[in-house]
């Protein structure tokens, strides 16, 4: 293996056999392989990837897909049924919470066990183990039996030794999701510094925000399959779409993706979204004016051509389509080079191909990176419209100060469908409107940050009738009234 390499998996699988009946695995020991009692499950397969030295890598993919499997044989705590694994440094993970301690033990006596497996002799552990307890921060519960520990000082505890070792490669499975969110920030930044230190990060991780953000690249596991390798905003939005994509078509996602692995267009994808960061850095002020297609109306904001979303994920209409997402001024006016300071309008239309019940919308605002922002909500989290009929064409507009500071920002918009028990995709587009932020003049900016906290949106609905001009809005969407969020 490559010194600059420190993970190296090479066809990697792992099969469980499941027994229909307790006695048939007697049955199995007895016919000592003439006959099969069991069926065979591959939580993994054919599974191969390299992580070089230094590398931070997500693992996304739906629950039973195979993630927690792999990094337990990449960790040794499994034995391949195929293929091997190969690392280079030492190990430190948090695989789940309280892996690795003895209930009956003290945190304190947990601390020199854990450490000792993860390579440490005992005058290391002594010298970190102050460290090691203010990291977790649990006071006098240190010298408690583990037994008696909350699920969240738990993994405190947990995480604390496997991060104060100095290990090589950090493995961490989803365990940080149970702590709070002082705790967590300070989780991300010691692993931040760790990933700056030269150090090989591997974590699993549902929140694709945080996989963005974090991480040089992304794995997503499907059936045991590692189907996308990639730029990491790229394979999360085609993991959204595999995740929300009805039963029916959820098949029909996968071999798209599939077929993208295998013709290597995800390459091309993320090729995409380092041409969005071009766009962002290096297009000037003159290459944008010969792309203008609308008039300045005095604010500054007007229409460049080239501002086109290479990184678009639409998915597939179930009930409504998505259409007609622009930008628009105080003047009416389609823009995508808006000013800081002033008001803009997020609209899109939808159509509905089919009656639903209990619908509602939204939109997020993105960085280039990926990271949300934050969005907005037509209506609050207990209400939705209870019915809207097939044919019908909804304008749904957000109005929205823009106090981002300046820079190329993606917004997404969906429609939803609420009931008491799920929440269904109609239609959703990632990254559906690509557009750039100048500086006004008499804006006046902190130092860091990427928006004025004191932003405060709105929403309005609208029914727009088919023989009414698109020009023109019927205010009012229920019962005759406008609805403001």
């Amino acid at each position: 293996m490559s010194s600059d390499v420190a993970i190296k998996a090479q066809g990697l699988g792992k099969c469980y056999h499941i027994y229909d009946k307790p006695h048939d695995r007697l049955l199995q020991m007895l016919a000592r392989g003439r006959r099969r009692y069991y069926r065979e499950f591959w939580a993994l397969r054919n599974v191969s990837f390299e992580l070089k030295s230094g590398e931070t890598v997500g693992i996304v993919g739906r629950n039973g897909s195979g993630k927690s499997t792999m990094l337990q044989l990449i960790c040794g705590l499994l034995n391949p049924t195929e293929g091997t694994v190969d690392t280079r440094g030492r190990i430190a993970a948090l695989l789940e919470l309280g892996s690795g301690f003895n209930p009956e033990f003290t945190g304190r006596e947990n601390v020199f066990l854990n450490a000792t497996v993860l390579g440490l002799d005992r005058a290391e552990i002594e010298a970190r183990f102050d460290r090691i307890a203010a990291f977790a921060d649990i006071g006098g519960f240190l010298d408690q039996p583990v037994k008696s520990y909350s699920s969240g000082m738990a993994a405190r505890l947990g995480f604390a030794v496997a991060i104060n070792v100095d290990p090589d490669i950090l493995v961490v499975d989803e365990a940080l999701a149970v702590g709070d969110e002082a705790f967590q920030r300070k989780c991300y930044a010691r692993i931040g510094a760790i990933r700056d230190a030269g150090g090989t990060i591997l974590f699993v991780s549902h929140s694709g925000a945080t996989v963005i953000e974090l991480c040089d690249r992304a794995i997503l596991i499907d059936r045991g399959e590692c189907i996308l390798t990639g730029d990491p905003k790229q394979v999360i939005a085609k993991y959204q779409r595999l995740a929300y994509a009805p039963p029916a078509q959820q098949e029909q996602v996968r071999l798209t993706i599939l077929a993208m692995q295998k013709n290597g267009d995800s390459e091309i994808d993320a090729l995409g979204a380092d041409g969005d960061r071009q766009d962002a850095g290096e297009r000037t002020t003159a290459d944008a004016g010969r792309t203008v297609q609308a008039q300045d109306h005095g604010s500054g904001a007007y229409y460049d051509e080239s501002l086109v979303p290479a990184s678009t994920v639409n998915y597939m209409p179930h009930g409504a389509v998505i259409e007609n997402i622009r930008i628009l001024d105080a003047a009416d006016a389609t823009v995508n080079v808006i000013t800081s300071g002033d008001l803009y309008r997020y609209c899109y239309d939808v159509r509905f191909t089919e009656g639903v019940t209990g619908v509602y919308f939204g939109m997020v605002l993105k960085t280039i990176t990926g990271f949300e922002i934050g969005g907005m909500g037509s209506h609050e989290v207990a209400e939705s419209e209870p019915y809207i009929a097939g044919g019908s064409r909804v304008r749904v507009t957000f109005w929205f100060r823009n106090l981002l500071r300046p820079g190329i920002y993606f917004a997404n918009a969906g429609a939803y469908s609420a009931t008491m028990e799920n929440r269904e995709v109609l239609h959703r587009i990632i990254d559906a409107h690509m557009f750039r932020v100048v500086a006004a003049p008499s804006m006046r900016w902190t130092l860091s940050g990427v928006v004025d906290v004191s932003v405060a949106p709105r929403c309005r609905i609208d029914m727009v009738p088919d023989d009414l001009p698109m020009g023109q809005v019927m205010t009012g969407f229920r019962a005759g009234r406008s609805r403001h969020e």
